[in-house]
C-alpha cells in the first residue's frame, strides 16, 4: 500500500481487529516472539495500536517501541494510547518507511497483516533488513497469505531465512 486506505476502511478494519482480539489476545501472539526487557521493537504497520500496551510491558522502561504506519488515523490512535497510559517509551512514525531509524537498531520487528497490501514488497523487505540487528527476529503474520506464499515471499530475496513457526507467527532471521 503506497497511500493510506480510506477512513471508512480503516474504521472497519479496526473494528474487526477489536473483535478478533476478544478471542485471541495480542499478548498470546507476542509470547511467541521472545521479546525481553530492554529490546527495541518496531511495529511496522501498527494500525490502531493493538500491540502497543503489551509491547511496552514486555520491553520495560529500558526498552523502546516504535509504531510506524502510513495512515494518520493510526498514528493518532497510537498517540491517544500513549497519552492515556502515560507511556514514555513509545515513538510514532507517520510514514511508509523508517528512513529516520538507525541501521541495525531493532531487536524485533513485528510485520503483521500488512505485507499483502504492499506494492513494492522488495523495497520494504530491504528496509526491514536494514533496521534489524544481525541476529534478531522479524516476526511475521499475515492471515491473507498461505504458508507457502509466506515462505516464498520472505526468503526468495535472500534477505531473511525461516528460523521458526509458532501458532500465530513465523520468525525469520536476517541473512548477512
Amino acid at each position: 500500500m503506497d497511500r493510506p486506505m480510506p477512513k471508512y476502511h480503516f474504521a472497519c478494519m479496526s473494528f474487526m481487529f477489536t473483535l478478533r482480539d476478544v478471542f485471541s489476545s495480542r499478548r498470546h501472539v507476542l509470547q511467541e516472539v521472545g521479546i525481553k526487557p530492554g529490546f527495541h521493537v518496531l511495529d511496522y504497520g501498527c494500525g490502531p495500536g493493538r500491540y502497543i500496551i503489551p509491547l511496552t510491558e514486555l520491553v520495560g522502561k529500558s526498552g523502546k517501541v516504535y509504531a510506524l504506519d502510513i495512515h494518520p488515523i493510526a498514528i493518532k490512535r497510537v498517540k491517544n494510547i500513549i497519552s492515556k497510559n502515560k507511556l514514555i517509551n513509545v515513538e510514532t512514525i507517520l510514514s511508509g518507511n523508517a528512513a529516520d531509524v538507525v541501521d541495525e537498531s531493532m531487536d524485533v520487528i513485528l510485520f503483521y497483516d500488512t505485507f499483502h497490501l504492499l506494492s513494492d514488497k522488495k523495497r520494504v523487505l530491504q528496509e526491514l533488513h536494514r533496521l534489524l540487528k544481525p541476529t534478531d527476529i522479524l516476526s511475521f503474520s499475515n492471515h491473507h497469505m498461505k504458508k507457502d506464499e509466506i515462505l516464498s515471499e520472505l526468503t526468495s530475496s535472500g534477505l531473511f531465512r525461516l528460523s521458526g513457526k509458532g501458532r500465530k507467527t513465523y520468525s525469520f532471521l536476517k541473512e548477512a
